[in-house]
Parts: structure tokens; sequence; C-alpha cells
């Protein structure tokens, strides 16, 4: 099956998930993750119903950036370096990926020289390992705080990807608990917030993160097929 009918399944699956869990369907985003994939297959997506895709590498997402349909929301997925994110502040509605407060303070300068709050979401390295970006769990309150006391973002909430497992199921333990960290955080209410994204799940393991309370999830492969490194 190629890119269209490739999505329709995926939102099937999705508007399930959300079914079985009890839950409306459009209370998860569905964002499609189009790394190493040209304009023409994102453009695929989009016509087939994506109205989210997210990117990873910021040269790649550059390039594309023009060709991809603008009727789409785009996010901000991968590893972001402090000294790039001067090419991706204002360009996407969110940024999914801010791990440290350097970061956070680079991207809060460049928004404010647009005159703009950037829309980011705190990445958690839920497993802690060290081949792994994001913060620890000790240290996403202060990081949140922190994010909190910049004028020029808006913290929405948080993401993360689980340690590599065998099955789907054993990531579910993993999800439970960053679900828990965002009710925390979100009844917490930290002034100049608005937590409510939880972006957790992807190709392998979203209907696990549905069940769990995510209200996104990040899709590529079951979309666009393996990776075209």
């Amino acid at each position: 099956m190629g890119v269209y009918d490739n999505y329709q399944r995926v939102r099937e699956k999705v508007a399930a998930a959300c079914a079985a869990a009890g839950r409306s369907e459009d209370s998860v985003t569905l964002v499609v993750i189009s790394k190493t994939f040209p304009p023409s297959a994102i453009n695929e997506a989009i016509s087939a119903g994506a109205t989210d895709i997210g990117e990873n590498y910021v040269q790649e997402f550059l390039k594309k950036r023009e060709e991809i349909d603008s009727s789409a929301t785009l996010h901000f997925t991968g590893h972001l370096q402090s000294n790039k994110a001067k090419s991706i502040v204002g360009k996407v509605a969110l940024i999914q990926s801010v791990d440290r407060l350097s970061l956070a303070q680079e991207i809060d300068r460049q928004a404010q020289k647009q005159g703009l709050r950037q829309r980011v979401l705190l990445e958690v390295n839920m497993g802690e390992e060290s081949s792994k970006s994001g913060a620890s769990f000790d240290q996403v309150e202060e990081l949140a705080y922190g994010i909190a006391a910049l004028p020029g973002l808006e913290l929405c909430g948080f993401m993360s990807i689980p340690p590599h497992a065998e099955s789907a199921g054993d990531s579910v333990p993993y999800f439970e608990r960053l679900y828990h960290l965002f009710l925390d955080m979100k009844q917490k209410k930290i002034d100049n917030t608005n937590i409510c994204i939880l972006s957790m799940g992807m190709s392998s393991d979203f209907k696990e993160a549905i069940a769990c309370g995510a209200t996104m999830v990040r899709v590529g492969t079951a979309i666009f097929g393996s990776r075209q490194y």
C-alpha cells in the first residue's frame, strides 16, 4: 500500500485505540514524522488527511519546508542544538524537544527577536538512558519552572521516547509514569504555561500510549515505510 492508504489505516487504528480507552478520537493528535522522506510523500499524507507534520533534522527541514503543503501544522521533534535554534523558531508551531535550560534560553532569545511566543514541549528521558537526550524525572519540575520564566516561550507539555522494547507492552510502565508526571505538572498550574500536550508513542507502540493517556502520537514508519537514509 502507498502513503495515502497507510495513513488511512493508521488513522483507523488511532480511532480504535481511542474508542478502546473510552476517549474521543479528536483527543489525540496524530503527528506524521517525515524525516528522510521527500515533500511529494509528505503532501500525499496531507492529501489523505494528515494535519500535523514532524521533522527531526534542521537542514533537511529547511530544504523541504517551502514544498510542504502550507495547510499542515509543522513540528520539530528531533534533537536541537542551541546554535540552530534560530533556524527553527517561528517556523514551526511546536518544538517538542526542549531538554535543557540553555536551549530554552536560546529559543526564548530568538523568539523575542521575532516578537512571538514559541510553543514548546519539555523532553523527558523516560528510561534515563545516556544515549538519549531529555531531562530526567527529577529534573522536570525545576526545568519547567525555568522555561515558564522565559517570556518568549509557552510550555505546553511533555514529549518522550521509551527505551527500546521487545514488545509494545514493555513500554506501558514508562508511559504510565510519564502520564502521572503530566497530570501532576498540569495540576500545579504554573504561571505562563499551558500544559495540555503529552506526546508519546510511535509506530510500534502508539496504541499502548493512547491507552496510557497520550494526547499526541508521532508516527512515521507505519505511514511511509522504512527510512530512506
